[in-house]
């Protein structure tokens, strides 16, 4: 297929770098946000030198605020000029029991995982329009399953999967694909965690990537909106 832009949100490490190595691999062009300039910098060198090219940039970026993710668009826009396929990655994770939870982190956590989107759909909507292109958030399976410590992770998944399911009836008139993928257990860096070989098990960045890379490629006619994703063989 033609080399695409795109731009994903939380793309410094985890399913986010995951993906992007697999759009440079098939020669797609790649934006990068992250809300720490060093690790965007570091993120971006890595990808240059290990694909070779200059197919990818980095902004720092925080989804929560929308002013800054309009920026980002229109500084990419004067660069690449529009942007195909975006996918709302960026998320946080707060865990405990209500008890115990703050609302420091209720509101990080819904800011960044709920309302993150809503921004960076709301930056995108206007280049999605006018390149047909791609709406892929990152759930989880936290969005229909529920736990115990899990209110306000839970609750920002849930309202993930139903906004992304009502976005993709909103903008399917203008041929705009959206589809939600909700991963299970994946080896990230996700809440601080550090991979170690025994997470092998678990889904891999890459394997996110791949699936992305699948969901492009796919017939335009043909639409899967929500996909459930999880190990082969948990422990």
């Amino acid at each position: 297929m033609n080399p695409k832009i795109v731009l994903i949100t939380g793309g410094t490490k985890g399913i986010g770098f995951g993906i992007a190595e697999v759009m440079l691999a098939n020669n797609h062009k790649v934006i990068i946000t992250g809300r720490e300039k060093d690790r965007v910098e570091k993120a971006v060198s890595e990808l240059t030198s290990k694909y070779k090219n200059e197919n990818v940039i980095g902004f720092e970026c925080d989804v929560t605020d929308l002013s800054g993710t309009q920026n980002v668009i229109h500084e990419v826009n004067k660069r690449w000029g529009y942007i195909d396929i975006v996918i709302a990655n960026a998320g946080v994770g707060h865990f405990g029991s209500i008890e115990e939870l703050t609302a420091e982190q209720w509101n990080e956590t819904i800011q960044v995982n709920l309302t993150g989107v809503f921004n960076t759909v709301k930056a995108t909507l206007e280049d999605l329009k006018k390149t047909k292109g791609y709406l892929i958030t990152i759930a989880s399976l936290a969005g229909t399953n529920f736990f115990a410590g899990g209110s306000a992770y839970n609750a920002s998944k849930f309202g993930l999967v139903g906004f992304t399911q009502a976005v993709m009836l909103d903008i399917r008139k203008y041929g705009i694909k959206v589809t939600t993928i909700m991963p299970g257990s994946v080896t990230s860096h996700f809440n601080n965690h550090m991979p170690v070989p025994e997470d092998e098990w678990k889904i891999q960045p890459e394997d996110i990537g791949q699936l992305v890379n699948d969901l492009i490629n796919m017939h335009p006619r043909t639409l899967p909106s929500k996909i459930e994703i999880r190990p082969t063989q948990p422990k």
